[in-house]
């Protein structure tokens, strides 16, 4: 362990890049979550920024043969080596490498989406729509965890889903603005099919509700955010303690 953290309990690393506004976001977003009055109280924390970790999304839809787990492995090993006690991804699709990754990581993957269902099925949410990437979807990450939580899922159409990526990828990653009337087409849709809540089951998707007034919906990077707080040992503020607003 560096010097550095030799008298800490818990640092929290952080594999982000991916994309970069999203990792700073969710940095903001664990210091605005805890209950702090010192510096000396928050989280000390270590960010990779790794943007140039291949594109994880079209690995998993077959588009590329470049597969970001060597980097991910990597990744952990030097999250360790500087004192890291436990980490987060701050990239959803990740998770879908999650069981090749963590079975040989020498400190804990705090899992984003096994905590997002966990929250859902603490709230009583029954039935949820989940916006991520279609590689994501592909997989059944969400899928699997919500049933294991006795929730019900919905996905978007296929028209739904290339909404859902062109907001992700040509908007938000892109720097540009987001076209907000395809995010409430598909939050719609997802209402009108039962849903109660609709995940932002994507880091890019987080800064649309970071941006731009969202209800109905339960951010993913919130959560893993809140998570980490709370596994790292530090006090959560009260306004925290519910992530989820139903209309």
């Amino acid at each position: 362990m560096s010097k550095l953290f030799s008298d800490t309990p818990e640092v929290l690393g952080i594999i982000g890049g991916m994309g970069p506004m999203a990792s700073a976001y969710f940095q903001r977003l664990v210091v605005s979550m805890t209950d702090a009055e010192l510096d000396q109280q928050h989280l000390p924390s270590v960010l990779l920024n790794l943007p140039t970790i291949p594109d994880r999304t079209a690995f998993l839809l077959g588009k590329s043969d470049q597969s970001p787990v060597p980097v991910l492995r990597e990744a952990v090993k030097t999250l360790e080596t500087v004192g890291a006690t436990r980490f987060v991804v701050t990239c959803v699709t990740s998770h879908c490498f999650y069981d090749q990754v963590a079975a040989e990581s020498p400190i804990p993957w705090i899992h984003a989406v096994r905590e997002t269902a966990a929250l859902l099925k603490s709230e009583g949410v029954k039935k949820a729509g989940i916006l991520a990437t279609s590689g994501t979807v592909q997989t059944g990450l969400f899928q699997a965890e919500l049933e294991k939580a006795g929730i019900a899922w919905e996905i978007p159409d296929e028209e739904g889903q290339q909404s859902v990526m062109h907001l992700i990828y040509h908007n938000v990653k892109a720097g540009k603005p987001v076209e907000m009337h395809r995010f409430d087409r598909v939050v719609s849709n997802m209402r009108e099919a039962g849903c109660e809540v609709c995940i932002l089951g994507c880091t890019e998707l987080s800064l649309i509700k970071r941006d731009y007034p969202v209800s109905g919906c339960v951010d993913v990077l919130e959560v893993l955010a809140r998570a980490a707080v709370i596994q790292c040992g530090k006090k959560l503020r009260p306004e925290f303690q519910r992530l989820i607003q139903r209309d």
